[in-house]
């Protein structure tokens, strides 16, 4: 029996928000009024990372330590700490919202804040919301994204929003073959404690089981779960081809990301280092765009050659009815917001 394997390489990373290629990492180092960013006193932050090092969420975060490192001329230092090391997103983000001092930044997945209460960032996470690529990107650069951004402060959480992007569609993958929309009907899928999610899996007919991501290889190996549902790089980096051969390319959910600084580590920073953050963030957002789609080809490719079982969806027609009435609750006390969203495709 094969365990799982995690990589923990780094990879170098980087993504400005509106820009659209790699950029240039010696740029000159970020100054406050006559102050040298250089010169700041040394601050180390510990970026959170659920998911490996050669994913595409992984590699965005290299990049955006290697440009805040240049950009500040070293006087910040992060620290990613990858594979889920410090926990799950939600173990993560209780401690930062919590008042812990142990993590500084994640990335987190968009839909991961909507048990704090953040009603915007929901919105992301509704199934067939885009309906491609370039639509969420329409969105991540438009004057919309920093609404959404911005929303912990709004409701006065201690986290504030960096840089957008994504990780792919999320797909089904399953232990045993399927063919179809049909074939879930009765399966234990598993879910993170989210109600969208657990709508939709109702949804299609089959049963939301939470297991912590952290367990998920084990719960499917043993039968606890039939299924669960990644973006092509995680399921691939994660080993998840292993034990659960067959994916489903039903892209029912763009895999909506961000990262997030919490106040506490925020105000360790002088001026001139937030700025550098922002600066660094915007890269990577670029970055990530440029990457993505790429990336995430390469791995599909990958998992055909290995004998991996890869079904095509000509129509999504079904699995959009199918999710008909959780997306509609879930975007009826802010349908023209959701709207909006909607309408920049």
């Amino acid at each position: 029996m094969k365990k799982r394997i995690l990589s923990v390489l780094a990879l170098a990373l980087s993504l400005p928000l509106f820009a659209g290629g790699t950029q240039e990492t010696n740029a000159p180092a970020a100054k406050a009024g006559t102050g040298d960013v250089t010169k700041d006193p040394h601050v180390t932050l510990v970026y959170a990372e659920v998911n490996p090092l050669d994913t595409i969420v992984g590699k965005t975060a290299s990049y955006f330590k290697e440009q805040v490192e240049s950009l500040s001329g070293g006087s910040i230092t992060i620290d990613i700490q990858a594979s889920g090391v410090l926990g799950s997103e939600n173990d993560v983000l209780d401690s930062m919202v919590g008042g812990g001092t142990t993590i500084d930044m994640s990335r987190i997945s968009a839909f991961a804040l909507t048990s704090y209460g953040a009603k915007k960032s929901k919105l992301l996470s509704i199934p067939f919301t885009f309906s491609s690529r370039k639509h969420f990107w329409a969105f991540a650069n438009s004057e919309l994204a920093p609404e959404f951004l911005n929303e912990p402060q709004e409701l006065g959480l201690p986290l504030r929003g960096i840089f957008y992007g994504e990780e792919g569609f999320r797909h089904f993958f399953t232990v045993k073959k399927i063919s179809g929309i049909n074939d879930l009907k009765g399966m234990k899928l598993r879910v993170s404690n989210d109600p969208v999610m657990n709508g939709m899996v109702k949804g299609l007919g089959a049963s939301p089981t939470v297991v912590s991501f952290g367990e998920l290889y084990s719960a499917l190996q043993t039968g606890v779960v039939d299924g669960a549902e990644q973006p092509i790089a995680n399921y691939k980096s994660n080993a998840f081809p292993e034990v659960a051969p067959c994916m489903i390319l039903d892209g029912h959910t763009l895999g909506a990301i961000q990262v997030v600084i919490c106040d506490n580590a925020w105000k360790k920073l002088t001026a001139a280092q937030q700025q550098v953050l922002l600066d660094a963030g915007k890269k990577a957002q670029a970055y990530n765009a440029e990457i993505s789609e790429s990336a995430e080809n390469k791995v599909l490719d990958e998992l055909k050659a290995s004998g991996v079982t890869i079904v095509e969806v000509s129509d999504k027609t079904p699995w959009e009815k199918a999710c008909a009435s959780v997306i509609q609750e879930n975007t009826k006390d802010q349908a023209a917001l959701y709207q909006k969203i909607k309408d920049l495709k």
